[in-house]
């Protein structure tokens, strides 16, 4: 019966985005840092703790390295820090292993990793909040934080992800992760960031950040460093610019969203709730996202997050590879920490995409499959080419933005029933 039913046809197109672009990375970040005239507080033989967090940032490697780098230059000794609060199962060998997994290695970089999950307690914030930050940045003379500027996964704010959140949650390890989750549900994120950052960077010496944004198109589009006492300002504006490059989907509202993966190293809610619209509301959009999908259909995990399955909560469906490939511990660990167990709730699973697809078009409402608006992308970060259906079609064509490549086609499936990845 599954395989009579008439499945809409596709359209395979282009979006055209934002996109500039750092050409010459490791120069820009040279260039940036010299701004500061960092030499003017690093004496020769002080040790400078670098931050690299757990995120796929796009050229991640050739940025810390520009930096250790730079470092050298001034005579002192770097060394990298993993700030990437639970992830890697909340263990010092987990967190090491993503950072050589993103190329961030000692042999590249020349500076040697110094991963622990213990912490010490700097002070406690008015709030009766005690502040956690990595032992082994604690014990340099310096710390650079660097991080990549973005629009957060859950909240709205004049700060959101970025360096204040390297410093929160990054640093803070799993300890502080814990304590500031938890401290989110009787205190606003802005009074909880306010009063860390304020203690973190009085008492923790820390020299510089390095502010990364990215483009639509998961490029480099701009680094800036920038002064411990201007983090406030400069990173409120950059994020800004970074709503404005994030990359969208091409029409909404959709009958449903087919998302070929999802992982840590895509988004730290696995699948961008910026982009799929379920930044309030799970399972739903709220008045103030500014998409909407009815359901999500989520077909694999990258190879990446290392069975990190945080999100797959917030979808409805999903196939049994997927399900397979989940690290239960590590994906409970990081759910729990953040304060979302939902995140890690196994959504209705099927054996093949063919099922999941037809499943989660029956409960839309009164919409045939064959006429349904769908959308099927290769994952939340990479939105330049994906597939639409035909239903979608008027919708597009008066947008110089989008091309269209091919089709339509019938939406193919392999002797399984699987759907090839966009």
């Amino acid at each position: 019966m599954m395989a009579a039913m008439s499945y809409p046809r596709m359209l395979r197109i282009r979006q055209q985005f934002p996109s500039e672009r750092v050409e010459n990375i490791p120069a820009e970040v040279e260039a940036q840092l010299s701004r500061l005239k960092l030499g003017e507080k690093v004496r020769a033989g002080q040790t400078v703790a670098i931050t690299v967090g757990s995120r796929g940032i796009a050229n991640i490697a050739v940025i810390t390295k520009a930096i250790v780098d730079h470092v050298k230059s001034l005579g002192g000794t770097p060394f990298l820090v993993p700030a990437m609060g639970s992830h890697g199962g909340g263990t010092a060998e987990g967190q090491r292993a993503i950072l050589e997994g993103y190329g961030v290695t000692e042999e590249y970089t020349g500076a040697e990793i110094r991963s622990s999950m213990e912490t010490i307690i700097v002070e406690t914030t008015p709030q009766g909040i005690p502040v956690h930050f990595d032992k082994h940045a604690s014990m340099a003379d310096h710390v650079i934080v660097a991080g990549r500027v973005k629009p957060h996964t859950g909240f709205v704010g004049e700060i959101e992800s970025g360096l204040h959140k390297m410093m929160l949650i990054g640093l803070g390890k799993h300890e502080g992760a814990k304590i500031y989750h938890r401290a989110i549900r009787d205190y606003s994120f802005i009074e909880i960031i306010r009063a860390v950052a304020d203690v973190v960077i009085s008492r923790c010496k820390v020299l510089a950040g390095v502010a990364i944004i990215e483009n639509a198109y998961d490029e480099t589009g701009r680094i800036e460093a920038v002064p411990p006492e201007q983090f406030f300002d400069r990173e409120r504006e950059l994020l800004k610019l970074a709503k404005a490059w994030l990359p969208r989907l091409p029409v909404t509202p959709l009958d449903l969203l087919i998302i070929d993966r999802i992982g840590k190293d895509i988004s730290g809610t696995g699948l961008d709730t910026n982009v799929v619209g379920r930044k309030f509301i799970h399972h739903e959009a709220s008045d103030r996202d500014d998409v909407n999908c009815k359901r999500i259909f989520v077909r694999d995990l990258t190879d990446k997050t290392k069975g990190n399955a945080t999100g797959i909560g917030l979808v409805e469906f999903t196939t049994r590879r997927a399900v397979d490939k989940i690290n239960h511990e590590i994906t409970r660990t990081n759910c729990i920490t953040g304060g979302h167990p939902e995140g890690g709730m196994i959504p209705i699973t099927y054996d093949s995409d063919r099922e999941a697809i037809a499943a989660a078009v029956s409960t839309v409402g009164m919409v045939e499959l064959a006429n349904a608006r769908i959308v099927q992308i290769a994952d939340t970060l990479h939105l330049a080419e994906l597939l639409i259906s035909e239903a979608c079609l008027d919708e597009i064509k008066a947008n110089k933005a989008i091309e269209i490549i091919d089709g339509p086609i019938e939406m193919s499936f392999d002797h399984n029933g699987n759907l090839a990845d966009v």
